[in-house]
């Protein structure tokens, strides 16, 4: 006979392989395993884990965060990111492929999205850079790899969600995000320099130097947006505003920069609400449906039972971390990060504090293991970002993405052997 854990598994693989919307599978396999195996009114327990959840005051943060990105994502921002970045990066081995990795990094920190910054950046880098005879492999990894920083790098959605299931603060996973987005970043430059200076084909030959008066020009496009990001960043870190009240502000500078930019016009913000509208609705269903698929598993008893399986095993706390490492990895090949998130937190957070793991160090760690999911096929969604902005294959651009994947796993192992990574700066900070 089927248990609850074997039903649930069956369930989840034919809803999601026939192409059932992932919020709704998950609210019909966790009605479907109550009905089946428990003698409750489900109609009623749906309702209120529903009104809950939606009710939650801590999810006012994302819409506002999501707002602002949208605002910024139809302003000229991607044309001032590469125009501003391109006369700093000229003579760095890899050139203008760098501009991939910081226009990603600086847009990160405005949007929350990794989507949104894959589209946003790569718009505008993939049609120059192929035009300048950059290797078009490195350009679509980089893009690719780049693009997952939007969920490390303050303001990140997947971790107000996190936050809010774990109950650790937000502030403090934003805080914490900084160090390992900024090493990340820095890492990608690092291989793509490297790969510069062993195969110098792969990029087309420096061109003229550029004058001083050009660079100030280039930092003046720039200088509003890392305006805005500082604001935002510095009002939570000095703590003068919370996480709410920073996203309201990064909100209103979002409409400042637009007015700026002569871009602040009823379509505009018609399609930014319009944008922040359809996400939120996208995101409210699959935490509706994965909050409820997990209580119904609570009931179930299946995360105890989980936690008992593996405690039972004896792993050591650095084992239990790469085996969660590979599992989440496995998992993201077939569910998106935030899915991904909501389903496993009941069982795997109580396994990583038992075993002394600090739970905002688990949540970057979290955060980097579903970025990876972003760009391993066949369901990385970064992927079918960049192929509708390239024409290349899913493919081509996974394997194109895959040393940029490998340096992610290498930084886990970094956060592993050195946790203050993650934990040093929220607690100098706060």
């Amino acid at each position: 006979m089927i248990g609850p854990a074997g039903l649930i598994a069956i369930l989840l693989t034919v809803f999601l392989a026939g192409g059932l919307w992932v919020g709704f599978s998950l609210l019909a396999i966790g009605i479907i395993s109550l009905e089946a195996f428990k003698n409750i009114k489900v109609d009623r327990f749906l309702a209120g884990d529903i009104w809950g959840t939606a009710t939650a005051i801590e999810l006012v943060t994302l819409p506002l965060f999501i707002l602002m990105g949208e605002i910024l994502f139809r302003t000229k921002l991607s044309e001032n990111l590469f125009s501003g970045l391109s006369p700093f990066v000229r003579r760095l081995p890899g050139r203008l492929l760098h501009v991939n990795i910081l226009g990603c990094t600086l847009f990160a920190a405005v949007s929350g999205s990794s989507a949104a910054t894959t589209a946003t950046v790569g718009r505008i880098t993939v049609s120059e850079l192929r035009t300048r005879g950059y290797s078009d492999k490195l350009i679509m990894g980089s893009l690719a790899g780049a693009g997952t920083i939007g969920f490390l790098i303050p303001p990140s959605i997947p971790l107000i969600i996190y936050g809010v299931l774990a109950e650790v603060s937000i502030l403090d996973l934003f805080i914490a995000g900084i160090i390992p987005g900024v090493v990340l970043a820095l890492l990608f430059m690092s291989y793509i320099g490297f790969l510069a200076v062993i195969n110098p084909s792969m990029t087309p030959a420096a061109g003229p130097s550029t004058t001083l008066s050009q660079k100030g020009a280039a930092l003046s496009k720039l200088l509003p947006t890392v305006l805005l990001v500082l604001l935002v960043v510095s009002s939570m870190y000095l703590g003068y505003a919370s996480v709410t009240e920073a996203a309201a502000i990064g909100v209103l500078g979002a409409l400042i920069l637009s007015a700026i930019e002569r871009q602040f016009t009823i379509p505009i913000i018609w399609n930014s609400l319009l944008g922040t509208i359809q996400t939120c609705a996208m995101i409210g269903l699959i935490i509706t449906g994965a909050m409820f698929l997990s209580k119904a598993m609570a009931r179930l008893r299946i995360p105890s039972d989980v936690a008992s399986f593996i405690e039972g095993l004896g792993l050591e706390p650095f084992t239990l971390i790469l085996l969660l490492m590979v599992f989440y990895l496995a998992l993201g090949c077939f569910l998106d990060g935030l899915s991904t998130i909501v389903m496993t937190l009941p069982v795997t957070l109580p396994l990583v504090v038992s075993a002394g793991f600090d739970p905002v160090w688990f949540g970057i760690f979290l955060i980097i293991t579903i970025e990876m999911a972003q760009i391993t096929p066949p369901i990385g969604f970064n992927l079918f970002v960049i192929k509708s902005l390239s024409g290349n294959s899913i493919a081509s651009i996974a394997l194109s993405a895959l040393p940029f994947c490998i340096i992610m796993i290498f930084l886990v192992l970094l956060l592993v052997f050195f946790p203050g990574l993650a934990t040093w700066l929220p607690k100098t900070a706060l």
